[in-house]
């Protein structure tokens, strides 16, 4: 055979950067172990789902990498892309987002209701705008830095508003919007400190189809356009196994699957975990493939 006819290798596979690393997570309250002894990547430019029935320790993990809760054991690093590393368990709550670039969003809304839409995203950026004003004596006394800073938030706040479609609504107090555009804006809002990692909590509960498949395409172009990493917790199956590129699978706490929505579609622990199978049953490969969630978050 000649050495032309002979089969050349490939191109290397991209190597996926570690954005969030996750090791051996462990939370107790008193004598209840939340969440026992976790460990998983989510890359960098990737969209990581953290799925699990009633119970499963979801919203701790996002508690503990958010600086609401201080883990009781584990190791949780964030490695930015431009800013470096960060051991995020020694973090003051306030600083995760404001240095690390952490942001998130909740399960139940948390907008200022009575401010206007703009409004909501601008004091988004208070961190930026107070180290902008020199904690504001700049600001008082209307010095070009600050002028400047304030011109920038105001145009980053209108960019979201337009990728939301919520322009139109500018002015109108937050409350006033119906629940899919509280939703988009919770997004617009967690978006505009320019996080390197967004936490969703259940972004898409309380939408019909149509608004969760708007809700797909926005999270989509932001990994893509952004090339940021996203980590979601979400009970619509349609929303994770159409989105994510990784899955982590978690029950009473404790890690059971962690790989592609693919192998978690078919993987039996998966299964038995969401509808109580039996170790020695058979499943049907109909009933792996479509996993019914339908059980409250914890």
């Amino acid at each position: 055979m000649s050495p032309s006819s002979q089969m050349q290798p490939g191109p290397e596979p991209a190597v996926k950067k570690s954005l969030l690393v996750v090791e051996h997570l462990t939370m107790r309250f008193g004598g209840l172990i939340a969440i026992n002894d976790i460990s998983f990547v989510a890359a960098d430019r990737e969209i990581t789902a953290i799925i699990g029935p009633n119970g499963a320790g979801k919203t701790t993990v996002f508690n503990c990498l958010t600086g609401f809760y201080e883990p009781t054991i584990g190791r949780l690093t964030l490695n930015h892309p431009q800013r470096g590393r960060f051991m995020l368990e020694r973090m003051e709550g306030h600083l995760i987002p404001a240095q690390a670039g952490v942001a998130r969003t909740f399960q139940n809304i948390r907008l200022f209701g009575a401010m206007s839409v703009l409004e909501n995203l601008i004091v988004a950026q208070h961190n930026t705008l107070m180290r902008a004003s020199g904690f504001s004596f700049a600001g008082l006394i209307g010095l070009p830095r600050y002028s400047r800073a304030e011109a920038r938030a105001v145009e980053r706040a209108r960019y979201w508003l337009d990728r939301v479609n919520l322009t139109a609504r500018a002015d109108d107090p937050a409350a006033s919007l119906p629940y899919g555009d509280q939703r988009r804006l919770e997004i617009a809002r967690a978006m505009c400190i320019e996080p390197a990692l967004l936490c969703l909590d259940e972004p898409a509960a309380g939408l019909n189809p149509r608004e969760s498949a708007d809700l797909n395409r926005l999270l989509l172009d932001i990994r893509n356009e952004h090339g940021i990493g996203l980590l979601l917790i979400e009970h619509d199956m349609t929303v994770v196994m159409g989105i994510s590129d990784h899955i982590v699978v978690l029950d009473y706490g404790r890690l059971i699957a962690d790989g592609t929505p693919e192998e978690i579609r078919s993987n039996p622990a998966v299964v038995r975990a969401y509808l109580g199978e039996e170790e020695d049953e058979d499943l049907p490969e109909e009933v792996a493939h479509d996993i019914d969630v339908k059980r409250e978050d914890d």
